[in-house]
């Protein structure tokens, strides 16, 4: 089967009427503050040093970078848990393989001095921070320029903390206009080879993003949300998952199974990629349940929002159930961005 060129993202449907509400989202760094919330905390003694970071107006990739530098090892030698926004103020882990050798070796990077980041405390530990190896992220966010009904605004705010949203991979997931997932499907179509391996993974992870949002979105575009259907695999929470794609059979049976493999059937020349590039099949919660949400207003055209997600949810996906949001032009711009 020919596949057609993936040249825009589709627009997915959502869980909830539209409010008809919307606002500005990242007006400044400090509107979008997201704090970490690690799986550990470091013991104290090991191999690798762990640093408390507050960044501000710098992505993820860039900080390691210069922690590997001030630190004078290689960038391999840095770990961190998850990417995080660059237009944000956010608060993450990263280690430093780092042996200890003679008294005083350890540097104190505390002391690093650096406009869009600063080192807020470090300690050793046994293990190196690795992509996953966090609980979740904490949100505040600051919406600004707020128009539109606040009835219509708490209507959905009230219904998003009580029953969660579909648990989509956000925008940022799939690159500048979702160039990601087409760039993805040439490589998978060897129409162009990526010898790149951190591309290669970025455009097979934008390809896995893509197929689980569309198995989400048929299933809200048939009237299925909040619903399960025969067949369906459950999480331990005991909610509905869709298909990581890869090798092997999906293991939903019934009407999940004839569903998922109708939307691998669309987009044929993805998953049988993914499977011959050596994904395996996993699962992933199609609900995202944000907890301890809470919000304020204190202006009648500001919306602040607090709430934390799982590792892998994102906050946009939240955002997107509640109201319509633009960023400012900055933000336009190929950038790896975090899942929240």
């Amino acid at each position: 089967m020919t596949q057609a060129p993936y040249t825009t993202l589709p627009l997915w449907p959502h869980a909830y009427p539209a409010s008809g509400a919307s606002a500005t989202l990242k007006s400044r760094n400090e509107d979008f503050i997201v704090t970490e919330l690690p799986l550990q905390l470091p013991s104290g003694a090991g191999e690798h040093l762990w640093l408390d970071v507050e960044k501000n107006g710098a992505n993820t990739a860039f900080v390691a970078q210069q922690l590997a530098a001030a630190a004078g090892v290689t960038e391999r030698d840095v770990g961190y848990a998850g990417l995080k926004d660059r237009h944000a103020l956010t608060r993450q882990w990263f280690s430093i393989y780092l042996p200890t050798g003679k008294a005083g070796e350890t540097p104190e990077l505390t002391t690093l001095e650096h406009p869009e980041f600063k080192v807020l405390g470090q300690s050793r530990h046994v293990k190196k921070l690795r992509p996953g190896d966090l609980l979740g992220n904490r949100f505040r966010i600051v919406l600004r320029d707020v128009a539109g009904e606040r009835d219509a605004i708490e209507a959905n705010l009230k219904a998003v903390a009580a029953q969660g949203v579909p648990n989509y991979f956000g925008a940022q997931r799939f690159g500048f206009d979702g160039g990601n997932v087409e760039q993805g499907r040439a490589m998978l179509a060897r129409e162009i080879r990526v010898r790149n391996p951190k591309k290669k993974g970025l455009y097979l992870s934008a390809v896995r993003s893509f197929v689980f949002n569309e198995v989400l979105a048929q299933r809200i575009a048939q009237g299925l949300w909040g619903r399960t259907l025969p067949g369906d695999v459950m999480d331990e929470a005991g909610r509905p998952t869709g298909p990581l794609w890869g090798r092997g059979r999906v293991s939903t049976t019934d009407e999940a199974q004839a569903l998922e493999n109708g939307v691998a059937e669309r987009h044929a020349t993805l998953c049988s990629g993914m499977e011959f590039a050596g994904l395996d099949q996993e699962r992933r919660a199609l609900v995202a349940l944000p907890t301890d949400m809470a919000w304020e207003w204190p202006q009648a055209d500001q919306l602040v929002l607090t709430f934390s997600l799982p590792a892998g949810n994102y906050a946009t996906s939240v955002l997107d159930e509640i109201l319509r949001t633009t960023e400012p032009e900055r933000h336009a711009e190929d950038e790896t961005s975090a899942s929240a």
